[in-house]
């Protein structure tokens, strides 16, 4: 089993979204999330001041698959959604899960997923 994790622009989520359901990957959690990487952040200006905005706003997507095809789907559905070939399009994480439990019928592991 694998955990993907992906950080993207916000604006991005919808075609993400759709890309991993043509996928046939079903479920997700999303999490608005704040951070920064390259870009170390961005100057606005608000009634006349300038100040910045050190934590850039980005949505975390958690999915966990039952396989490695799965995963290798899912990141590429992910990679090719989330693309716009600026600097802030995110980054995606793939590791390892040991163990899932649902928790209403007590399944583990694939059968939980």
């Amino acid at each position: 089993m694998k955990k993907i994790e992906a950080i993207i622009k916000p604006f991005k989520l919808e075609d993400v979204k759709e890309a991993l359901v043509e996928a046939g990957i079903e479920g997700m959690t999303i999490s608005e999330v704040k951070g920064y990487g390259r870009q170390q952040g961005h100057s606005e200006l608000y009634r006349g001041a300038e100040y910045v905005v050190e934590f850039i706003p980005k949505v975390k997507i958690e999915i966990v698959v039952s396989s490695q095809e799965f995963a290798d789907t899912a990141v590429n559905a992910i990679k090719e959604a989330a693309h716009t070939g600026k600097i802030g399009d995110g980054k995606i994480f793939v590791s390892d899960i040991s163990s899932v439990v649902r928790v209403r019928t007590g399944e583990t592991d694939e059968e939980a997923l």
